[in-house]
């Protein structure tokens, strides 16, 4: 395969393995990948790059996660690729509120999910999930779990 005239595009799970799972037994074949791809044409979009941020950051402080997120493209000499879509979903002035709730170790779909509950809903709202604990300190609204809401319910 000629590798300067092929444009691929790179999942989150590459990047991850690379940065994170050395004793993977995929690394090496991963690695060689992002080696031969830096000679190319690798691309990734600005929702794998915010999926990466949020699941390295529960081993990261929030320097490094910026650090992460601004290095990455560099570090692997990819571009991250724009579109009307998704700019549209996730305008640039949200990329920094996304980032703030990573920074306290969310995902990055419990980070989309909290800076929607935090633009949208009032402090009246409750937040239920199995994952309650994941989002308590994520959210300006109250969370609980399927069992403390029923709990909560009979006390009133």
């Amino acid at each position: 395969m000629d590798k300067k005239k092929i444009t691929v595009f790179i999942d989150t799970n590459i990047f991850v393995i690379d940065l994170r799972y050395k004793r993977d037994i995929n690394f090496n074949t991963n690695r060689e990948f992002l080696d031969f791809i830096r000679y190319g044409k690798g691309i990734t979009s600005i929702i794998n790059l915010l999926e990466i941020c949020g699941i390295l950051s529960f081993n990261l402080n929030p320097q490094q996660i910026l650090e992460l997120y601004h290095y990455l493209p560099e570090r692997y000499k990819i571009d991250i690729i724009s579109s009307r879509e998704i700019d549209s979903f996730i305008p640039a002035t949200s990329v920094k509120t996304i980032m703030d709730i990573i920074y306290k170790k969310a995902s990055f779909g419990d980070a989309l999910i909290a800076n929607i509950i935090n633009n949208s809903l009032t402090r009246r709202a409750v937040f239920v999930s199995w994952d309650a604990v994941y989002f308590k300190n994520l959210l300006c609204i109250k969370v609980m779990t399927p069992e403390e809401f029923l709990s909560a319910r009979l006390k009133t």
